[in-house]
């Protein structure tokens, strides 16, 4: 197996965009290769077969989209725990996520492709919980609005509005996502 993690890393990366812009079935090691502008036999020397190409997409994405909890948390202090401080959050997480489309679009890719391969189900199960219960912690040690179940309620309705914008774009313009957002929040949390 290839040992060196900077190619791993770009081919990891060259996998994601792949699956965001061919689908799981489009995810070949020969797609990876070209798509990374390496030599045709280079991901199978790092990978033992597509099922850890998925699984090592799945670690990556989760690495990609984790904003510094720190970065966070320091901006929710700073502006004060209030309604508006956390529209202003959820605006910077569409924004990013919507700078790594990839990204996303390849997360949903592997969610669906986890319905019939079990194994990437339980990473991807193990991961989004993982990430999931960070950020809900973070929530509530920022003593953001609301309780552990706002933030649930507030996930809940955060990724229905992304896969909506990133699925069908047409839907929501671009125009109306900050005020989707801003609906979002203040339909959820409570005031102070």
């Amino acid at each position: 197996m290839g040992r060196n993690p900077e190619r791993r890393t770009a081919l990891v990366d060259a996998a994601i965009e792949v699956l965001a812009q061919e689908g799981a079935r489009g995810l070949t090691f020969r797609a990876v290769d070209t798509r990374a502008a390496v030599p045709v036999g280079t991901a199978s020397n790092y990978f033992t077969g597509r099922d850890d190409l998925f699984m090592q997409a799945g670690a990556r994405i989760h690495v990609r989209n984790t904003p510094d909890p720190d970065a966070v948390g320091e901006e929710a202090r700073a502006a004060g725990p209030t309604r508006e401080m956390l529209t202003g959050l959820m605006r910077a997480l569409v924004r990013r996520m919507a700078d790594d489309r990839s990204g996303y679009l390849a997360l949903l890719e592997l969610r669906l492709e986890a319905t019939r391969r079990p194994a990437l189900q339980r990473q991807l199960n193990q991961n989004v919980r993982a990430a999931f219960e960070e950020s809900a912690r973070s929530y509530v040690d920022a003593r953001l609005p609301g309780d552990a179940d706002t933030f649930l309620v507030l996930y809940l309705a955060m990724t229905g509005l992304m896969l909506e914008h990133f699925t069908l774009p047409e839907m929501l313009s671009d125009a109306r996502i900050d005020q989707l957002v801003e609906t979002v929040v203040a339909r959820i949390v409570p005031l102070e």
